[in-house]
């Protein structure tokens, strides 16, 4: 078992990472939450209820807890201000308090709108996270970003609100489709080319999930220095966006149906090296490797009947724009990258080109 603490004063939290300690939420849970936390309500889907959600009710009840369940539809457009509603609606009719909480067990979807809920109910009570994909393991269940999507745009309506825990158990994973297990592999990617030259060349497709357990260590490490450095996003914070400026795009004009997140990512780093070697910023060598890298970890779905015009209508949309600019970021070598607003516009229209065909 291994720990990650995310030290924000009052709001600080640990990350704990274990095979089968899914099976230990309760415990974890009441040690975090205390006695005074007497119900929760455990936010999931219906595929992943079906698979974790009795074992989870067990172990939180065996901790002392009351446990409801409100069950969200699948699927990134389930991040939607009805849905948000409708588990308003939830804890408002069973009575939920301020001294009760939120276990989310799910992947990003789950997280981002529980964590939405608990950020926005009686203006705000405690969560619990308990991710299930690899991409929420390693990326949206630390650092307290929580949202839900507009049609016009991805995770424009959210709060920052941190966890008071998140219980990862690599183990989960045997259960992922292999699509879905790609999909975190290009975000645990993404932390290594900005950050960690040696997690960049260890990250490869891996027959066996619950062997990741260093990797997503090491992740949530990246994570967590740079959540405290700067944990509203003010400075710092914008460099895990890398591949996102584009990779949010790319989910809106395709109407969050076609692209997992993950796989947007991957697109938007691609995008994202390519205008860094047309600004001359990043050598055509790790252009090409960061490329090949992506490609390995298997194919993408196909965006090239996507018309450019959109993808970059959408961009203009993103809540990344400040004062009119888009921000990139960019890679200068891979463990590296820098923050760049003047970006030239025909350097990303070139670049979507190229990703697009």
């Amino acid at each position: 078992m291994q720990r990650v603490h995310v030290p924000l004063g009052e709001r600080s939290y640990d990350i704990t990472i274990g095979n089968g300690l899914l099976s230990h939420t309760g415990e974890i849970a009441r040690a975090t939450l205390g006695d005074h936390t007497h119900r929760v309500a455990v936010i999931s889907n219906q595929p992943v209820h079906a698979r974790f959600g009795r074992n989870l009710a067990r172990s939180l009840r065996e901790a002392g807890f009351a446990v409801d369940k409100y069950l969200i539809a699948d699927g990134e457009r389930a991040k939607s201000l009805r849905m948000a509603e409708g588990v308003w609606s939830f804890l408002i009719a069973k009575g939920f308090e301020r001294r009760d909480a939120i276990i989310a067990l799910g992947g990003g979807v789950v997280g981002d709108l529980a964590g939405f809920v608990a950020a926005t109910y009686l203006r705000g009570i405690a969560y619990v996270h308990v991710p299930t994909t690899l991409l929420a393991q390693i990326d949206s269940s630390v650092g307290g970003k929580t949202a839900i999507n507009h049609r016009l745009g991805k995770n424009l309506i959210g709060a920052f609100h941190q966890p008071r825990a998140v219980i990862i158990d690599p183990k989960a994973l045997t259960t992922l489709p292999l699509r879905e297990l790609r999909a975190g592999l290009y975000e645990m990617l993404k932390y290594g080319i900005i950050r960690d030259r040696g997690l960049f060349d260890r990250v490869t497709i891996n027959d066996d999930p619950a062997s990741l357990a260093p990797l997503i260590a090491r992740c949530c490490e990246i994570k967590s220095e740079v959540v405290t450095a700067d944990e509203r996003e003010s400075g710092l914070r914008k460099i895990l966006n890398f591949g996102h400026t584009v990779g949010h795009a790319l989910e809106a004009v395709t109407a969050y149906r076609r692209l997992k997140h993950g796989e947007a990512v991957g697109y938007g780093m691609k995008c994202a090296a390519m205008i860094a070697r047309e600004m001359e910023l990043l050598s055509n060598h790790d252009c090409e490797l960061i490329c090949e890298r992506i490609d390995a970890l298997g194919r993408l779905p196909r965006i090239d009947d996507l018309k450019s015009s959109d993808v970059i209508v959408a961009m203009a949309r993103d809540k990344k724009v400040a004062h009119g600019r888009l921000t990139f970021i960019l890679p200068t070598a891979i463990g590296a990258v820098v923050i760049r607003d003047d970006v030239p516009k025909e350097a990303i229209r070139k670049a979507i080109r190229g990703v697009l065909s």
